[in-house]
């Protein structure tokens, strides 16, 4: 049976009135006091209605307590029993969650039930749904001015262990053998003696993690084959096939082996470590989680904020910069492909920006492009460089359609041809066989003409560059580095960076609910600053 408080109604007589003024006066002006009063009613319990009986069962723990108790311990960085301690004696959880009974019903949580909750919020992607109410529930109270907003990126690691390829071999086989003997001992007979020792106990399995670095490729190679023979010899069985155990064996063969035909049959060849790809199997106890060359094993989460322009320290105090987007993706993903499902994101809740900053990654052409069509503005560094030696098209002067209109030398083209995104300049042969500079210049000779050949990509780029010279482009653009001070708050304040939770599901819950603890932090500041003055 499903249990709700009406919040929306008074009560006769004021709950708290035991407290003094004073302490009434700090509880108040804490995050407890604005979680109260703008966010407790603002959860979205409907959310999680459909997974409860209306009429038969135990009746549930209040939802909005159960919300908010998986909202505060991400926010505040807590394991479960802690949160549960919290929710029993923390005067600032009962304030905040509007609990006035000293029942057990009330104040008193299981670690069962805080995990059966927490599952069913993570494996259906509730906390999506939390942020964008609690956002836009800030957005309007704080009348947050969303025309400014820069974009960011932040790895952050799960609750897995560093394995290195002899142990992600050796981990995957002793797993599936663990498997199979509990769930078909027959199968599990018919494995060879020597396999079992080497992999099926823990001790055995511990001599792989002290293999001397000369005998390293040697003992990969022996473990390689051991994975393969193990697939060849239960592939023709289809209740085995169906073990995930086993599918991560086939993974793990994909990833870190070519398999070669030769006179004897199959032989197993191990890769290259630059050629196994990105997105390969890290650990067996977190199977989302991915490679990144610049940044290590984990996931990167995407990160949305507003921003305001002001050099004023009263004025900055009392403006409410917002975390607007949260999405994790794993770690092997680009940020050049994050900003677009961002600005979708923002848009369908109305708080698409005039204006977003980005670091270079973000600043594509095609996403420049597309902010373009949308009105966004986006202020971003051009990738790579231009040559250094002779003349490129970023040494002619153009117009705004792309086309030339004077050489470095001063000299107009004489023929101008656009087609299908590509253009022609025509220079005259006479003007370029006396230029001083033809071998540097990159016009090519033709039979009326010397020819300039780019496209408008090209010419878009070119004119980015050109801009990213000036005093007005650097002036706008120093507001970007704002946004790593909210990278710090974010791993400061509720520990992104180390998560107690592996999968991507489980990741991107706490991720996401860290975040609005981050808004909420921040907005309590912004309130407490603006009662002060």
């Amino acid at each position: 049976m499903i249990r709700v408080n009406d919040h929306n109604q008074l009560p006769l007589f004021d709950p708290w009135e035991f407290l003094s003024p004073r302490r009434r006066k700090m509880l108040d002006q804490s995050w407890a006091g604005l979680f109260q009063k703008e966010i407790l009613r603002s959860l979205p319990i409907g959310l999680v209605k459909p997974y409860f009986s209306r009429v038969t069962g135990r009746p549930t723990k209040e939802l909005y307590t159960m919300l908010g108790v998986q909202l505060l311990q991400q926010a505040h960085d807590l394991t479960d029993k802690e949160a549960v301690y919290q929710l029993a004696f923390n005067i600032q959880w009962h304030y905040a969650l509007n609990i006035t009974e000293e029942s057990d019903s009330a104040k008193y949580l299981s670690l069962k039930t805080l995990w059966t909750f927490r599952q069913i919020m993570s494996e259906n992607g509730l906390e999506t749904s939390i942020f964008n109410e609690i956002t836009d529930k800030l957005s309007q109270v704080f009348h947050v001015d969303t025309d400014n907003q820069r974009i960011d990126s932040v790895h952050i690691k799960s609750n897995m262990r560093r394995l290195g390829r002899i142990s992600i071999f050796t981990t995957c086989i002793h797993k599936f053998l663990v498997n199979l003997k509990r769930g078909y001992a027959g199968h599990f007979a018919e494995i060879s003696d020597d396999v079992i020792g080497k992999y099926i106990s823990e001790k055995a399995l511990s001599c792989f993690s002290m293999v001397k670095p000369s005998e390293s490729a040697k003992t990969l190679a022996n473990v390689s084959t051991d994975l393969y023979d193990l697939i060849e010899q239960f592939k023709g069985c289809p209740d085995v096939k169906s073990m995930y155990s086993y599918k991560q064996l086939e993974r793990v063969l994909k990833d870190q082996c070519n398999l070669k035909t030769d006179s004897d049959g199959q032989k197993v060849e191990l890769k290259k470590p630059k050629e196994i790809p990105s997105d390969s199997l890290q650990n067996p106890s977190d199977p989302d989680a991915s490679y990144s060359g610049h940044k290590g094993q984990g996931y990167h989460v995407q990160v949305l904020e507003t921003f305001t322009e002001t050099g004023d320290k009263d004025e900055k105090d009392q403006t409410l910069n917002l975390i607007t987007h949260v999405d994790v993706e794993t770690a092997c993903k680009s940020d050049a492909n994050a900003l677009i499902p961002a600005m979708e994101s923002i848009k369908s809740r109305n708080l698409l920006p005039k204006e977003i900053q980005a670091d270079t990654l973000y600043g594509s052409d095609e996403n420049h492009q597309t902010a373009k069509s949308e009105g966004v503005d986006l202020v971003s560094p051009t990738m790579g460089s231009t040559k250094k030696e002779g003349l490129n098209l970023s040494d002619f002067e153009l117009l705004e359609n792309g086309q030339v209109e004077r050489c470095p030398q001063g000299h107009s083209p004489v023929v101008r041809k656009q087609k299908k995104g590509r253009i022609t300049q025509g220079f005259s042969l006479d003007t370029c066989c006396c230029c001083l500079r033809l071998n540097d210049c990159p016009v090519k000779p033709g039979k009326t003409h010397y020819y300039l050949r780019y496209t408008m990509k090209s010419a878009r780029i070119t004119k980015r560059r050109a801009y990213e010279q000036t005093d007005e482009f650097k002036e706008r653009y120093r507001w970007r580095a704002g946004v790593e001070a909210t990278m710090s708050e974010y791993d400061r304040r509720t520990g992104v960076k180390q998560l107690r939770f592996r999968g991507i599901k489980a990741v991107r819950f706490a991720a996401v609910l860290k975040a609005i603890g981050v808004n909420i932090f921040r907005a309590t500041a912004v309130r407490k600053a603006a009662c002060c003055v």
